[in-house]
């Protein structure tokens, strides 16, 4: 194993670890105290520690190596592998983390929880990594039954987030379900990137030049290509531009003083990757 590639394992472990504390972070000073489940075994593990005492990381260590042994039963060595190391390293995060109630507010703070939860989520999926759990089932169904990943899981999170109703009441159920789609929604943004872009397609028949110029003059990324109307068969040239999110309207406002009847298509772009600037 070569040194560059000692220092990207040493790099993804680090990322984990961090991923893992953030998710033990979330549940042991946000969700926890106030004994609200959010899903997944993170949540079971508050529930049974609500009703029978049971700590956390006990009930999440017994139920993490049941998943990968499920796992390498119908899921294969490789995949086991991927998410071995997060979900055992879960346990010891919620063993070392204290249970302490940050917030008084059982509202703010199981969604606090959740959003909080999605990031470390996000990050351990970055790294192509997983806290185990519940992350299982949904890919052993969607194996041989072709159901998607994400449907099966949010079955899951709200089984467990029903059983909220028993424990302490109806509300913490509706805040945990909150909570879960806040979680979503930061892992779906984190997952897809933060280098979030613009990305236009511009056509113009009499200002192609001008507008070219002005794309270069403002410094973004472009491509020009060739294009055929489909209904007219005419040929054009169709210019396509990269920009950053912030700096949109004030392109758009450039490209409407030149040429008021230019073809302008935009799209939302996650990542970008190398590419270069006309500019340059």
């Amino acid at each position: 194993m070569n040194q560059n590639k000692i220092t990207k394992t040493l790099i993804r472990f680090f990322l984990i670890a961090v991923g893992v504390e953030i998710i033990a972070i979330s549940i042991n000073l946000f969700a926890a105290p106030h004994k609200i489940a959010l899903g997944g075994v993170s949540g079971v593990s508050v529930l049974l520690d609500a009703v029978f005492s049971i700590p956390t990381y006990a009930t999440v260590l017994v139920l993490n190596l049941l998943m990968l042994v499920l796992s390498y039963l119908f899921l294969g060595k490789k995949t086991t592998i991927n998410i071995a190391l997060g979900s055992l390293m879960l346990p010891i995060g919620l063993a070392l983390t204290p249970e302490i109630m940050l917030v008084k507010d059982p509202f703010v703070s199981v969604i606090a929880s959740g959003a909080i939860f999605g990031v470390g989520l996000a990050l351990l999926y970055r790294c192509n990594a997983s806290s185990g759990g519940t992350a299982v089932p949904p890919m052993i169904v969607k194996k041989y039954f072709r159901i998607k990943e994400p449907i099966t899981l949010l079955v899951i999170d709200l089984v467990v987030t029903f059983f909220n109703i028993f424990v302490t009441g109806f509300e913490s159920f509706v805040v945990a379900t909150i909570a879960l789609v806040i979680s979503s929604a930061v892992i779906d943004y984190i997952e897809t990137g933060l280098d979030r872009k613009k990305v236009l397609y511009i056509m113009s028949t009499e200002k192609e030049n001008e507008i070219r110029k002005a794309i270069l003059a403002y410094g973004t990324t472009t491509t020009i290509f060739d294009v055929t109307g489909g209904h007219s068969g005419d040929e054009n040239r169709m210019i396509m531009v990269v920009i950053e999110s912030n700096d949109y309207f004030a392109l758009l406002s450039i490209l409407e003083d030149i040429d008021p009847k230019a073809f302008v298509l935009v799209y939302n772009a996650s990542e970008v990757h190398g590419g270069f600037s006309l500019k340059d």
